[in-house]
């Protein structure tokens, strides 16, 4: 068998379905939420049509659950940041957060920890490369790298109320 065929279903105010079968004759389908989430659902083998399984996941658990499933999507030519003693991490960035609606030049993030922020992910919108004027805002996810005691840093930071 080869790639296995995937159907989707536009969900008119929701987003959209994505059905597959395996080669095992199992349905699953994952339900893209237009706010960037998704459902996983497992159907059950002696009736398609009876759900098994259903898991909603956030958009950092089902970007945690793509590099579990495909660790080969990552590129060879990409530096593993754990080999330059470095870490990645997301942080997600809470409504009552001090820095919700402040620049994100005001969180003196490099001067005070090392730590830079690399990205910002703002509902299903990946901000590559943010600058100083960019604007912070409750339920961001900042993709941050440094030392671990520098990200330690960063998270007390992000997280001050």
């Amino acid at each position: 068998m080869g790639t296995p065929r995937v159907s989707s279903t536009p969900l008119p105010g929701i987003g959209v379905r994505y059905d597959l079968t395996t080669r095992e004759g199992r349905r699953l389908s994952v339900v893209a939420h237009r706010d960037g989430e998704r459902t996983v659902n497992a159907y059950r083998s002696d009736d398609p049509d009876a759900c098994a399984l259903s898991v909603r996941l956030t958009t950092g658990e089902t970007a945690a659950l793509v590099d579990a499933l495909l660790p080969e999507h990552h590129s060879p030519n990409l530096l593993s940041t754990t080999e330059l003693g470095l870490v990645a991490e997301r942080v997600q960035l809470s409504a009552l957060s001090h820095w919700n609606g402040r620049l994100l030049g005001e969180t003196r993030m490099r001067t005070e920890t090392g730590v830079s922020i690399v990205a910002v992910l703002r509902r299903a919108d990946a901000i590559p490369s943010p600058t100083p004027d960019f604007r912070l805002a409750g339920g961001d996810t900042l993709i941050v790298i440094g030392t671990r005691e520098g990200i330690e840093s960063a998270v007390a930071i992000l997280g001050r109320e």
